[in-house]
């Protein structure tokens, strides 16, 4: 099911089954959540970039794909993993 989001997938690595996708509001200095809500793969792929990450969205169509690359950067606050890509979403 995952290779129709993203055909160079080979491997599952790891599974969450729940999670929520947060945005940093730098305005209200704050996370504000967003629609999308699921289960996360984290995955190896045969094409570059080699690792991958998707939220299969529950709560719509829109997925969140995230490729691992040098320019990911994540930072563990338990109980969140904050990620900012080169959009620098977090």
């Amino acid at each position: 099911a995952l290779q129709r989001h993203d055909p160079y997938i080979n491997r599952i690595v790891d599974v969450a089954s729940q999670v929520a996708l947060y945005t940093f509001g730098h305005r209200a200095n704050e996370r504000e959540k967003t629609d999308v809500e699921g289960t996360l793969f984290v995955y190896t792929r045969s094409a570059s970039p080699k690792h991958g990450f998707i939220i299969m969205n529950r709560l719509s169509m829109e997925n969140r794909t995230e490729p691992i690359t040098k320019d990911l950067d994540f930072q563990l606050q338990d109980p969140f993993l904050l990620y900012r890509n080169a959009r620098y979403f977090i």
